[in-house]
This record gives structure tokens, C-alpha cells and sequence, in this order.
């Protein structure tokens, strides 16, 4: 499906209004590209927030930048291809007309520039009370300026390789992934203005910490290192009078593949890799004092425009390096440990699978340790009388110890299965390669389903102990990747509940045959059943509301978009529903409008960890549904993707998981009110002491599992 296709709609919705004609509301869908960028407008409120502690706030200024970078990438490099359908068919898709979403987007991204330097030049300013110095090359000692010319002699020197883009036979083509200087200098002879170019190399630190007179520590990018030596580099042609300036490209990220049918797939994907690489640009950032003849010349040679994506910035870019900033000064420049805790009724010590057969195990991450899982793989390839293991992966970490596991199972003569989405974006590359160590071991990889991105997260083991044949499976809301369960907010169930597992085995037998189909009726499965089944509970709890009962929905995901599950929600709303909702990023929904959503609410979290899980409560007359899931309700979720939905039926873990979703209702720190403005307000109670969710999670979580 082409982007344009999969582009969330926002058409206008009625609102009845009793005793009069039907009307139109204004805006009953709040514009998905500018809910997304009020998402990372509360990100950033983590960075200004004084109650976050110092260098954890710079590290939130680099998320936000890592964030933009990808919003450029993909949704506005989209925006910028439905253009070409014109204003009437761009309204269509996008609700607005393309060049006014661009215009507000433009608007917008400009405004948070402002207040990211804000921010920055305030952190810079309590660094400093903590003796910690952000320095530039005009501001080392002697002493300083000698590390920093060796340590570019030994490190820095032989990996640049300047252009002179004044004599170069044509422009070259500059890495998204990059920062450069943008060199303007003159030449002794005859004052002749010459152009040139470096790339910042990439696989530097891009800090370097050095000690100074006043005890502190003393920080010195590396672009800085390099403008400090310039002369270095260039005096001995003749040059002189060097200025450096930092710009940034965005390229269009979508996966243009060759329809070519007669080379595989992983050539496809990696033949559309390197295309996207070379990608239309879609925003250019600069250095606000960058001289206007340079500026000029650049944008001629990469065919830029002033109309387009120019965003003129500060000195830096590339701030996703300060997630990265070096760990310097006290302990309370940072975030309190908080240990992933042991799980009471799991031993490191037995057989997973053994605990198993107790009953369901739930896993809270990044609260719980990630670890049982891998002990889980780990058993299941050395245990003689387990015949298989199945999984689905999206994105692993870079030293994936799951991939360790499975083809150590694999050597040991499991027949190992992994469906690989080779299509998960910017993971492409990664996941190529890792499918072929799978396959070099002997495992069976599968890639994907034509048509479908694989999104779903499960994995299943089967063990045969004489005749008997017993399955254990773990889905879960968050990838298999033991680093992000470190900050990943998810949940993971342990089950062998057969009604559970022979349908998590179906689906793995349509993933090796197509042409089975599969319709369970536990689990709930996109595209074919969850816009459906999801439907026909909130129609359940309408039809309650209107006979008088107590009738409540409680969701929670990432992103609410998609326009007919919100029409079906406003009216659930109209019908006297009380619903809630915890969205962490994209919201379209529009809360609090009377005639049409006067019964939700709605609140964002946002604090150290991701908020990843998804969770669909319903009370359904006192017989309440769980489901925990993969899908977030985005059209593309519910109908080009294979995702699954998984009840809770286990009665301890529902109460866990409603008990998780209560008290992140009840935060009044971190939670932000949504609604129609997007303006982020802090969600407050001052009669209530102050509930920060994901530490009053963490007691709990640790609670439940204290040995009595």
C-alpha cells in the first residue's frame, strides 16, 4: 500500500444537537502531523522541566531532536508526495489542504526551535553552577588547546576528507545521517572567497571531556574541535580568514521498491534501502548566522528553495548525540535507579516452562527484568524434549542475545522458525542481516506476508513429552528487544492456556501457508477481525449506557487516528459511556465537546520511560474484557498490518493491568490534559498528593512480587 493510500484521514464528523438541524463541527479531528508535533512539544516541556533532573533534561532535548528527524523523514516527506494529487485530492487524504498542513507544520516546527534554544541556553546556565562547561573552540586554555590538537592529530584527522566545493567538478552527495561544516575562507593571494566542506565523522564521540583551571568538567564538541583546526587543515594551501557554519540535510525515507519479481525480496528491500538513501530533501537546517553568499550557494547546488523545509537553527544540530552526553558531575544529575525487579512466582533457578504450567505469568517492563524471557529461549534450546520455537521479529537489539538463542536452539536440532518484517523501518538493514545468520544456522526464516507488515510480537514453544504435545507462548505489546525493555513501558504474558496457544500456532501456520486461513476466537487478529471485534465491545457497552447500566471503556495506546473508531467512540460518548484514555503520542480524538464527547477524557504521559503498551478495557455489564496488544487503533494497524489482540483471562493479572491503568489515571506530575488547543497543560489536583504513574508503578510492581 503506497503512503498516499495510508494516509489517516480527518474528515468532520456531525454533532446532533437536540432540537435542532444537524451540524458541522469545526474541527472534530485534530490534524494527525500537528497532534504528533504537540507529542514532542511534551517532550521538550521534559527538558525545560527544573524537576527533571540536569543532564537528563539534555537527554530529553536529544529525543526531541531524534523525534523531529524522523518526522521530517517520513510525514512530512509524505505530505510533500500528496501534493502532487493537488488541493481537492490532498484534502481528501489529509483533511486539509497539503501546502496549509506544511505551512502550519512549518509554523509550528519554528516556534519549538525558539524554545529548544530557550531551554539549552537555560541547561547550559545550570551546568555551570555544577562546573560542568559546554566550551567552543574561542574559549580553551592553553593547556586545553594542546589536548584538543592532539587528540585531533590522533582521532580526528585522518577520518575527514574536506571538499573544496569551489573547484569540485560537481556538488557532492551529503549523508542525511551527517552534520557538515559549511567552510567559507579566503585565499592569501588575492582575497578570493573560496567554499569547502567537511563531515563531521560519525563514529567520534561527539563530546570530549577535558579538566580545567576551576576543577570542573570542561565539554568540547567535536565540531568545534575541528573549527579549531582549520588552519590544520588548509593554512599550508594558502588560505585564510576561516568561518564554519553546521548544516543538516532530511531526506524522504519511504522504501520505493522494485516491483521486479524476478530477484528476492531481501534484494528488493535493500535495492530500496540505498534509494532511500538517496532520497528527494525535504528540510534543510543551518546555522541562523550562516553568511548569506554560502547559504545562497548551497541551496542553488542542492536544489533547495526558501519556500521550502529551511529551518535556521543554533549552532548545533544533530542534538540526537546528547541522548548520549557523557556522564559527568554528581549523582543527582541524573535519574534514580530504579532495578528491574524479580518476579515473585518465577525463578531464575527452574524451569520457565515448568512455572508456566502453574499458571499465567505477566512481566511489567521496564519494571520487571527482561531476562526471564531470555532464560525462557535459553531452556528451550537445550531442553531435549522441546521439538520447536517460533517467533515474530520486528526490531532487535544490535547484540541480540534472542538471536544468540535461537540459533543456539537451532544447532541443537529445534526446528526454529522466525517470521523477519524485513519492512520495519529503518531496521531494514539490521534485520537482513540477522535473517541471514538465522538462516546459515538452519533456521527457517519467513519473510513477512505480501501485502501485510507483520507487527504482532509472539513467540511459541512446543515441547513434546511422549505422545503429549504442550505449547507455551509470551505475547507481548513491546519487540523482542532486550536493550528498549529497559525503558520500553509494555507488558508480556507467559501463558499455556490452549486457548491462547493453538491459536498463536494458527497463525504461525498461516504465516508458513498463505492460503490457511485463520479466524480465532480468543485472540483478535488485523487486519481481518480488530476493527470489527473492537467495535462490536464498544456497541456492547452503547447498548448498556442506553438500558440504564454502568458502562465504561478504558484504553490505552499511542495513537488514536484512525476516523472510524473515533466516530464509533464520540458515539459511545453521545450514548452516556464514560470512557478514558491515555494516548502517548498522536490523538485526533477531540475530548470534552458537549453534543459529542462530553464523556471522555483523555491525558498523555510522558516522564523517563516510553509508554509503549497498548490496553483495551471494557466493563461489559461486570463481565470486563481485557485485551493487551500490539495495535495502536491507526488505519494502518487495524487493516494492512498482522497484529494481535490477546484477552486476559487470568483474574490476578486483569486487576494487575487495570490496577496500572488506575494509577497512571491518577497522575498529576507527569500527565498532560488533551484536548483541542494542544497546549499541554500539566494535569493538576492540589487537593491530591502529588502521583508521579511510573514510580508509583514501580512500588507496586515491587510489592506484588515482595516474598512474604
Amino acid at each position: 500500500m503506497s503512503k498516499v493510500e495510508n494516509m489517516e484521514s480527518s474528515n468532520e464528523a456531525v454533532i446532533p444537537v437536540e432540537g435542532k438541524k444537524k451540524r458541522k463541527a469545526k474541527k472534530p479531528y485534530v490534524n494527525r502531523e500537528l497532534s504528533w508535533l504537540s507529542f514532542n512539544g511534551r517532550v521538550l516541556q521534559e527538558a525545560a522541566d527544573p524537576a527533571v533532573p540536569l543532564i537528563e533534561r539534555i537527554r530529553f532535548l536529544g529525543i526531541f531532536s531524534n523525534n523531529q528527524d524522523e518526522f521530517f523523514r517520513v510525514r512530512v516527506a509524505t505530505i510533500r508526495r500528496i501534493t502532487v494529487l493537488g488541493d481537492k485530492g490532498g484534502k481528501a487524504v489529509l483533511g486539509m489542504k497539503p501546502k496549509k498542513v506544511l505551512k502550519e507544520i512549518q509554523k509550528k516546527v519554528l516556534a519549538q526551535k525558539d524554545h529548544f534554544e530557550t531551554i539549552y541556553n537555560s541547561i547550559l546556565k545550570e551546568l555551570r553552577k555544577e562546573k560542568i562547561f559546554i566550551i567552543n573552540e574561542d574559549q580553551l586554555s592553553k593547556m586545553q588547546q594542546e589536548k584538543v590538537k592532539a587528540y585531533f592529530l590522533e582521532k580526528v584527522r585522518p577520518s575527514l576528507v574536506p571538499i573544496m566545493l569551489s573547484y569540485a567538478p560537481f556538488f557532492p552527495y551529503l549523508d542525511e545521517s551527517s552534520i557538515y561544516l559549511g567552510i567559507k575562507m579566503k585565499r592569501k593571494v588575492n582575497d578570493e572567497v573560496v567554499y569547502a566542506l567537511i563531515e563531521i565523522p560519525t563514529h567520534l564521540s561527539r563530546f570530549l571531556v577535558m579538566s580545567g583551571r576551576r576543577n570542573g568538567n570542561y565539554i568540547i564538541l567535536l565540531d568545534d574541535i575541528i573549527r579549531f583546526n582549520l588552519p590544520e587543515i588548509f593554512a599550508a594551501f594558502g588560505y585564510c580568514d576561516f568561518e564554519a557554519y553546521t548544516i543538516k540535510l532530511t531526506r524522504d525515507a519511504e522504501l520505493d521498491m522494485d516491483n521486479d519479481i524476478s530477484i528476492s525480496f531481501i534484494e528488493r528491500i535493500s535495492k530500496g534501502v540505498k534509494r532511500r538513501d538517496h532520497g528527494d530533501l525535504v528540510r534543510f537546517i543551518h546555522d541562523a548566522t550562516l553568511p548569506v553568499d554560502l547559504l545562497e550557494f548551497l541551496l542553488q547546488q542542492l536544489g533547495f528553495s526558501l519556500e521550502d523545509n529551511l529551518i535556521p537553527a543554533g549552532r548545533y544540530h544533530n542534538f540526537k548525540d546528547f541522548m548520549k552526553f557523557p556522564r559527568v558531575g554528581s549523582d543527582d544529575l541524573f535519574y534514580r535507579n530504579m532495578p528491574p525487579l524479580a518476579i515473585k512466582n518465577l525463578s531464575h533457578n527452574e524451569s520457565i516452562l515448568s512455572q508456566i504450567d502453574k499458571g499465567d505469568i505477566i512481566m511489567h517492563y521496564p519494571y520487571n527484568t527482561f531476562t526471564y524471557f531470555i532464560d525462557l529461549l535459553r531452556e528451550a534450546a537445550i531442553d531435549p524434549t522441546v521439538t520447536a520455537i517460533k517467533m515474530t521479529v520486528y526490531r532487535l537489539a544490535d547484540d541480540s542475545m534472542i538471536i544468540n538463542s535461537l540459533i543456539n536452539a537451532a544447532k541443537n536440532g529445534k526446528e526454529v522458525t522466525v517470521v523477519m518484517e524485513l519492512r520495519a523501518r529503518f531496521d531494514e538493514t539490521a534485520n537482513i542481516a540477522w535473517a541471514k545468520e538465522l538462516e546459515a544456522a538452519g533456521a527457517k526464516v519467513i519473510f513477512g506476508i505480501p501485502g501485510l507488515k507483520v507487527h504482532s510480537k509472539l513467540c511459541l514453544v512446543t515441547k513434546k513429552e511422549g505422545k503429549k504435545i504442550k505449547r507455551y507462548t509470551n505475547v507481548t505489546t513491546g519487540n523482542f528487544n532486550e536493550v528498549t525493555a529497559n525503558f520500553y513501558c509494555d507488558h508480556s504474558l507467559l501463558t499455556a492456556d490452549k486457548r491462547i496457544t493453538l491459536e498463536v500456532d494458527k497463525i504461525f501456520q498461516f504465516f508458513e501457508n498463505n492460503y490457511k486461513t485463520v479466524n480465532p476466537k480468543h485472540l483478535i487478529l488485523s487486519p481481518a477481525q480488530t476493527r470489527k471485534k473492537f467495535n462490536a465491545m464498544i456497541s456492547t457497552e452503547i447498548r448498556n449506557a442506553k438500558a440504564g447500566k454502568k458502562a465504561f471503556i478504558f484504553l490505552k495506546m499511542n495513537n488514536l487516528v484512525d476516523k472510524d473508531m473515533i466516530n464509533k467512540l464520540y458515539e459511545a460518548s453521545q450514548a452516556g459511556v464514560q470512557i478514558k484514555l491515555i494516548i502517548r503520542s498522536t490523538c485526533s480524538l477531540i475530548p470534552n465537546v458537549p453534543g459529542l464527547s462530553e464523556n471522555i477524557e483523555a491525558i498523555s504521559i510522558v516522564d523517563r520511560f516510553l509508554e509503549h503498551a497498548r490496553l483495551f478495557y471494557f466493563y461489559n455489564d461486570g463481565e470486563d474484557r481485557m485485551y493487551m496488544s500490539s495495535a495502536d487503533w491507526m488505519t494502518r494497524n487495524l487493516d494492512t498490518r498482522v497484529e494481535v489482540s490477546c484477552p486476559i483471562y487470568d483474574k490476578n493479572i486483569r486487576k494487575q493491568l487495570l490496577d496500572i491503568l488506575n494509577i497512571q489515571w491518577m497522575d498529576n506530575v507527569k500527565a498532560r490534559t488533551l484536548e483541542e488547543q494542544e497546549s499541554n497543560h500539566y494535569r493538576k489536583n492540589k487537593k491530591r498528593k502529588k502521583i508521579r504513574a511510573q514510580y508509583e508503578i514501580y512500588d507496586y510492581v515491587r510489592k506484588l512480587n515482595a516474598k512474604k
